[in-house]
């Protein structure tokens, strides 16, 4: 058997709600593919029934994985995911497939030209945000503009949560991680740039969903604490 295509990485806490729907959704979508391929749900320490949902799921499909962790948060969730991932591509999904499963083809779609890291982004100008209220809009852009100034100019959405890494950048960028919370996204995309891996991004439709684990205005705050501290550490790589 040659390797596994892709590995569906899928950070996840305290999900109970919805982490079935979600693995109904992507397994049915990837059951259609002629591309091998696993789901690994990264449970990062639930208080609820994530965690065994998502084994009972496991336990049905040998395609589908848990790895279950403590809570320290979502970039440790993703990091621990990408380096237990087996696919010669990684897709980071959020749990609330906030982006119709179907367009995870656009990101297979970049596969066959090599870019390292493909980013799903809510900002091209084919880009489509459905239902999310105006004042988070407005939070999320002046939040990219920071970031983009501060941290990694030319990239426009950092934060959306569906990106495709080849699997040789995995080691180099998640094993070098060190941020555990929010943030991760910057600091993998920092770390690519001093790498001089080819980061490229694609329009995605993005639909609101209730039940963001993000605090808008306190994240917001440590997420730019953090990346400053990135930033001033790579300095030293560079």
């Amino acid at each position: 058997m040659g390797q596994l295509f892709l590995s569906v990485v899928v950070p996840a806490y305290n999900e109970e709600s919805r982490i079935a729907l979600t693995l109904e959704q992507l397994s049915t979508y990837l059951g259609r593919q002629e591309y091998s391929w696993e789901i690994i749900v990264a449970d990062d320490g639930s208080m609820d029934a994530t965690a065994n949902i998502v084994s009972d799921w496991a336990s049905s499909n040998g395609l589908i994985r848990l790895v279950r962790l403590d809570h320290r948060g979502k970039g440790w969730a993703v990091q621990q995911g990408m380096l237990a991932a087996r696919g010669e591509y990684r897709f980071l999904c959020d749990a609330d497939l906030s982006m119709p499963v179907e367009q995870i083809d656009r990101f297979v779609a970049q596969a066959g030209d090599s870019p390292d890291i493909v980013l799903g982004s809510r900002e091209l100008p084919d880009s489509r945000r459905i239902g999310e209220p105006a004042r988070r809009h407005l939070m999320g852009r002046v939040f990219n503009l920071i970031i983009r100034v501060l941290a990694v100019p030319g990239i426009r959405d950092t934060q959306c949560g569906f990106k495709l890494f080849k699997a040789e950048t995995t080691a180099p960028l998640f094993e070098t991680q060190v941020l555990e919370g929010f943030a991760f996204d910057v600091e993998i995309l920092c770390l690519a740039r001093v790498l001089g891996l080819d980061i490229r991004e694609i329009a995605i439709d993005w639909h609101y969903r209730e039940g963001s684990k993000v605090r808008p205005v306190r994240d917001s705050f440590r997420m730019v604490r953090d990346v400053l501290r990135v930033r001033s550490r790579l300095k030293t790589r560079t």
